[in-house]
């Protein structure tokens, strides 16, 4: 037996991660390798194909191949054994089974490929083996890193104590400069003293006296705290003074553009995020619990018609708040099309979800995840896929027309959707030779826009519902071949699913009323064309 190459490629051919066993060009391996997608089959989950030199080992792994290129006398049976080995690592290493997720993780996996085989033979060892092997644990690097954090924090103490320093000198320095501020000072320094560590100083500090003068002690210490912490300083640092300034120059400032206003210019305002809303675009989902229903499209449509690839795949996440939530299961009803394939997390109770629809741990007594610390997104419990190549299942189909006539190119392009979907934002760019101005642009049913950066024609429909399922756009640009108005890319979102999975129910383990939850649903395109 010999290995030529262990490669995982994606299904259109591109090769994301391939090591070599023995002395090959990248020409010949680029080659064999591109040759692979034409020669395989479908609906078979180990298979081999021969060609007159060499045998493709290869296996599905989600929308990827794991490939094993041998000679024509290697033994099968030891190739499909390494395959098997091979296909445990992949999920061991990858963070997720697709391009991105292989590619950050390439290296790990050449090195796993390497303890698996050598010199194109396979070795024998398991995956727990290989594991240990590529972990490489070292004495000396744990004490370099022990030796670099204890000096970071040495150096993070040194820069605390400086920046203490720093704000008792200008506290000192304003009781000299300001004498009001001198004699509030003088009312709350022992308080100011006790809590200059954590920077609360609560109103209280100042008497009757804070709060009437303008001085503002809080704002203040905020502003040195923030200083402490090397951020630059913000408006609130400012001296009392300045603050009055700028209250000045900002009415000034605003009587200037009412006179404009009224005297009939537009005026465009910069609004500045004020510190309230910034907070509020950061917290958290105010739902305790949060299950989002997600799926994401990868069309290729014929221009002639015909649908050369449909994938479709979801995943339904759960994002809790309170760690006392963590303890429940999920009730869920799905759609019943048959062309779907649910798969659960491993950690999940298969059983029980196939037999009552329920997601729960395999270990009751074990938590699901909280918080917002991991994964925006969330926990995913679940994810399914679809593949077809029924016309009748895709949301939109486009036709474009191009025909040349003298000296220009009339295109007329219409789309049709389906009844299934209400699709909202759609955008379909339409490639475009290099043109001058923009094109010519007759009839539409929407908006249209012009990117002459990249030669491309938008047009734009808000939402499509039951009230406009057709539509169509025409426009003429300088005679072209028909070729440079291909591919044609969609984008759109919809709040309704293949799937159609609903929420049912929240069952509390330790009991107790059902906790509140919130479902959001979404379909997206991920790669939407016609070619």
């Amino acid at each position: 037996m010999v290995v030529l190459a262990a490669s995982i490629i994606s299904k259109t051919g591109k090769v994301l991660v391939s090591r070599q066993f023995v002395d090959m060009t990248r020409i010949r391996i680029e080659g064999l390798l591109a040759a692979f997608p034409k020669l395989v089959g479908t609906g078979k989950q180990h298979t081999y194909v021969e060609t007159e030199n060499v045998r493709y080992v290869y296996q599905p792994v989600e929308t990827l191949y794991l490939l094993l290129v041998t000679n024509k006398q290697s033994n099968i049976l030891e190739d499909l054994e390494t395959l098997r080995l091979l296909s445990k690592l992949v999920p061991e290493y990858a963070y997720s089974l697709d391009e991105e997720g292989i590619c950050k993780t390439a290296f790990e996996l050449i090195f796993a490929f390497d303890e698996v085989i050598s010199l194109g033979h396979k070795e024998n060892v398991t995956v727990a083996q290989v594991k240990q092997y590529c972990e490489m644990e070292s004495h000396e690097e744990k004490l370099h890193k022990m030796v670099l954090q204890s000096k970071i924090n040495e150096t993070k103490d040194v820069m605390k104590r400086k920046a203490s320093e720093i704000d008792k000198s200008k506290i000192e320095k304003g009781r000299v400069d300001k004498g009001g501020f001198m004699s509030l000072q003088s009312m709350g320094s022992g308080r100011i003293e006790s809590s200059f560590s954590d920077m609360s100083i609560s109103d209280g500090g100042s008497g009757g006296f804070g709060s009437s003068s303008g001085f503002g002690l809080s704002t203040d210490i905020e502003s040195f705290s923030s200083k402490s912490k090397g951020r630059p300083p913000s408006s609130a640092t400012a001296p009392p003074k300045g603050l009055g300034m700028q209250l000045g120059k900002s009415q000034k400032t605003n009587q200037f553009l009412e006179s404009l206003k009224a005297e009939g210019e537009v005026i465009l305002e910069d609004v500045q995020p004020k510190a309230g809303q910034s907070r509020s675009a950061a917290l958290p989902l105010t739902d305790p619990i949060t299950l989002t229903v997600e799926e994401k499209l990868n069309v290729m449509l014929k221009r002639d018609g015909g649908v050369s690839n449909f994938d479709l795949q979801g995943t339904l996440l759960l994002q809790i708040l309170n760690q006392d939530d963590g303890h429940i299961q999920v009730q869920i009803e799905t759609g019943g099309n048959p062309g779907i394939l649910f798969k659960t997390h491993p950690n999940m109770n298969k059983e029980l979800f196939s037999n009552e629809n329920i997601l729960g741990l395999k270990d009751p007594n074990r938590p699901f995840p909280t918080g917002q610390t991991g994964d925006a997104a969330g926990v995913g419990l679940l994810k399914w896929r679809m593949q077809s190549t029924d016309e009748s299942i895709v949301p939109l189909t486009i036709n474009c027309w191009p025909s040349v006539s003298g000296n220009d190119t009339y295109v007329s392009i219409e789309y049709e959707a389906s009844s299934m979907f209400d699709l909202r934002s759609v955008v379909i760019s339409v490639p475009l030779p290099a043109l001058r101005d923009a094109p010519n642009v007759r009839q539409i049913d929407g908006e249209w826009r012009y990117d002459s950066r990249n030669s491309i024609l938008e047009w734009s429909i808000l939402l499509i519902d039951h009230s406009n399922r057709s539509g169509s756009m025409e426009f003429v640009v300088p005679a072209a071949d028909s070729s440079v108005f291909f591919p044609i890319s969609v984008q759109f979102s919809a709040t309704n699913t293949f799937s159609d999975l609903k929420v049912l129910n929240i069952i509390p383990l330790k009991g107790g009323a059902p906790p509140k939850y919130a479902q959001r649903t979404q379909l997206i395109t991920e790669n939407y064309q016609v070619v």
